[in-house]
């Protein structure tokens, strides 16, 4: 049998294998002849401690299962790093902020300071800005009033305008367009009292209840309350009106569509809350009758008018050195407008903790909804932060107004006002309110909450 055939014949032994060649001779005497490439005997002049080295690698590269043991080794070496390190002083990784989104304008007014106190240029826009007319020619108005008579009336609408004095203006214009588009009769909107603002003025207190019904009359009807034979059906309590939940900003197709057949079946119904509740796009006939409310049937109340109209006159004497001429400001940084912004500014700890309380106070539980999150930052970076006063001044500053020119100040209680309000008396000190311009006694009838 073949010495190579790897299946035994029957009755035979299997041969051996053949023996492994010799080595090559050149092989053979390498050695002998010089150092190997790896050898540690080459080199003579390495010091022991290089030699050890070399030594070690060449124990790893003949030796790889030694590798075996690195995990075990690299364990070792971590375990007892973390026996001896000290883990009570943690790093603080620190990230820089994105631009825009710290409030900075305190320092750019330092380095303002200066040059605004040095600037005596002679040219003021108080003195330019009326001086060129509107390029468009006259401002005319675009409401015509209508001289047809109304239809029979589908039923009442009751609306409770919630927020401040512009919210319930807006809401008052809002329910004059929805009435006459629905042809229903508008009952004198109801002013929502609220913990912020603490005003129970009616809609009498503020505006002309008269003048508004009877620059209406032809386009929607206005009474002071619904008839009683309407409100029996409903105990005389107007909590059991059905009241529509409108969703913010809501198109007058809505209105068309769902509140109107309710209004016919029921011919009575109220919407609570009623800010914001129409959409600005709407058809030319929505915003015919929002304008007409606004520009002519919205006047205020006679002691509104005389105390507005002597507060202009004083302002007038005040900017005498401008001809008369001066600028009104309706600064909003009321404590409520700040903390409804969420925006930081650079109060700290205790501007953190009154923010805390006055949302708290206003909006209970609406900032503290889990899952909601609030990132000042980002509000700042988008542009929704309410200007403070300091950055009001620079802005009239950069416009061109000088330190000379009149400021009549329009707002209600100023936030931190010793501290925020003092770069902008810097920036002009010709700064008056209705408390500098007023006496105690003339705005007494005023603060009881009636006006």
């Amino acid at each position: 049998m073949h010495p190579y055939n790897r299946l035994p014949s029957s009755g035979h032994s299997t041969p051996s294998p053949p023996p492994s060649p010799l080595r090559s001779p050149r092989l053979r005497h390498a050695g002998k002849s010089k150092a190997g490439r790896f050898s540690p005997s080459r080199g003579s002049g390495r010091t022991a401690a290089q030699q050890l080295s070399w030594m070690f690698l060449s124990v790893l590269l003949r030796r790889q299962g030694v590798f075996l043991f690195a995990p075990l080794i690299y364990i070792s070496g971590m375990l007892l790093y973390m026996g001896t390190a000290s883990f009570d002083v943690v790093p603080v990784i620190k990230h820089r902020p994105a631009p825009g989104s710290v409030y900075r304008s305190p320092q750019l007014f330092a380095k303002l300071r200066l040059d605004m106190d040095s600037d005596n240029s002679s040219a003021d826009a108080i003195s330019t800005i009326w001086k060129y007319p509107y390029r468009g020619g006259e401002w005319k108005p675009c409401v015509n009033r209508s001289s047809e008579g109304l239809p029979e009336s589908n039923g009442y609408i009751y609306v409770e305008a919630n927020g401040g004095l512009n919210q319930q203006r807006t809401s008052v214009c809002n329910a004059v367009a929805v009435a006459g588009y629905l042809n229903a009769t508008l009952v004198f909107p109801n002013f929502h009292y609220h913990s912020i603002w603490k005003d129970p003025s009616k809609f009498q207190d503020i505006y002309d209840e008269e003048f508004f019904v009877n620059t209406l009359k032809n386009d929607v009807r206005v009474v002071d309350k619904i008839p009683e034979y309407l409100m029996e059906r409903f105990g005389s309590n107007m909590t059991n009106v059905h009241n529509f939940r409108i969703k913010a900003w809501s198109s007058i197709q809505y209105y068309r569509d769902v509140v109107l057949p309710k209004l016919l079946e029921e011919k009575v119904i109220r919407i609570s809350p009623f800010a914001n509740r129409l959409s600005f796009d709407a058809p030319s006939v929505v915003q015919h009758l929002r304008c007409l409310a606004n520009y002519e049937a919205l006047r205020f109340s006679s002691p509104i008018l005389t105390i507005g109209e002597s507060l202009v006159e004083r302002m007038r004497k005040h900017s005498a050195i401008n001809g008369g001429k001066y600028v009104s400001v309706h600064l909003r940084f009321e404590e409520d407008m700040v903390a409804f912004s969420c925006c930081v500014f650079d109060g700290g700890k205790q501007e953190r903790e009154d923010m805390i309380a006055a949302r708290e106070r206003g909006w209970k539980g609406k900032f503290t909804k889990p899952g909601r999150v609030i990132r000042p930052g980002a509000i700042r970076i988008n542009g929704k932060c309410p200007l403070t006063p300091l950055e009001v001044g620079l802005m009239l500053r950069g416009m061109g107004f000088t330190k000379n020119t009149s400021i009549f100040l329009a707002s209600g209680k100023i936030y931190n006002a010793e501290k925020t309000m003092a770069p902008l008396l810097q920036m002009f000190p010709n700064l008056h309110t209705k408390e500098t311009l007023a006496s105690e006694e003339e705005l007494a009838p005023f603060k009881d909450g009636c006006y």
